[in-house]
């Protein structure tokens, strides 16, 4: 029940139309959860998270990383696609909608909290080595849940972690099966990404079953379930 009851759940909106649109014409522009980059010097890191494409997001979420240091004129959006080479820069808007699902704030810095990670986030993104044509997959990944993994993991200071849906999120992106959390507060177990444990006290307790999330945050109240995603007290 826990684990396909949720997504059954997930799959009945899906086909009742709230995410059904045809991707080609979905809306892409920002979600306006931004403001101008000229009109606020300070220092802003962002990660966003947003139902993938078609019938996928039923299962998943497609997460990136916004950037822009003091006094910068732009943000700088990080992505890593199925298409072309696999980090793109700035394709598409800060905050922008993801063929037509608005965005969810994952983790948020300002100000000098967020100048001190800009350049670890920067250098984690340069030494991201899943990074030639052909590298992105899907299921179990690696796949753009799991570069935001890999990118979060070098500022633990965020003290976050992605959502159940971001399916990939647990592949092993430095070849490690076992270790810490991305938050460094836990210990991290996984079989390719494809079944896995996770007890931290940022990523609460989860249990991987072929990318299918299930588990409790009890940092932040909240239950963690497939298709659905976290339920209960926010973890912004």
């Amino acid at each position: 029940m826990l684990l396909f009851g949720p997504i059954a759940i997930s799959a009945g909106r899906y086909w009742l139309g709230d995410r059904s649109v045809d991707w080609q014409m979905a809306d892409r522009s920002s979600a306006g959860l931004l403001p101008p980059a000229a009109a606020h010097p300070e220092a802003v890191v962002r990660v966003f998270a947003a139902r993938t494409v078609r019938w996928r997001g039923i299962f998943a979420v497609h997460s990136w990383i916004v950037v822009k240091p003091a006094d910068a004129s732009r943000y700088t959006r990080y992505d890593y696609t199925a298409w072309g080479e696999p980090i793109r820069v700035n394709g598409f808007a800060a905050d922008g909608r993801w063929f037509g699902d608005l965005p969810q704030l994952i983790a948020s810095a300002d100000g000098a909290e967020a100048a001190e990670m800009i350049p670890k986030i920067q250098a984690a993104i340069k030494g991201y080595k899943l990074n030639a044509y052909g590298d992105y997959r899907a299921w179990p990944g690696p796949n753009s849940n799991t570069f935001v993994a890999a990118v979060l993991a070098a500022v633990p200071e965020l003290s976050t972690t992605l959502p159940p849906t971001a399916i990939g999120k647990d592949y092993p992106w430095n070849g490690d099966w076992i270790g810490p959390t991305g938050s460094g507060t836990g210990i991290r177990a996984t079989l390719g990404g494809y079944l896995g444990l996770t007890l931290g006290w940022i990523e609460g307790i989860e249990v991987n079953i072929f990318g299918a999330v299930i588990g409790v945050d009890l940092r932040r109240p909240a239950i963690k379930l497939p298709g659905l995603g976290r339920i209960g007290v926010s973890a912004v």
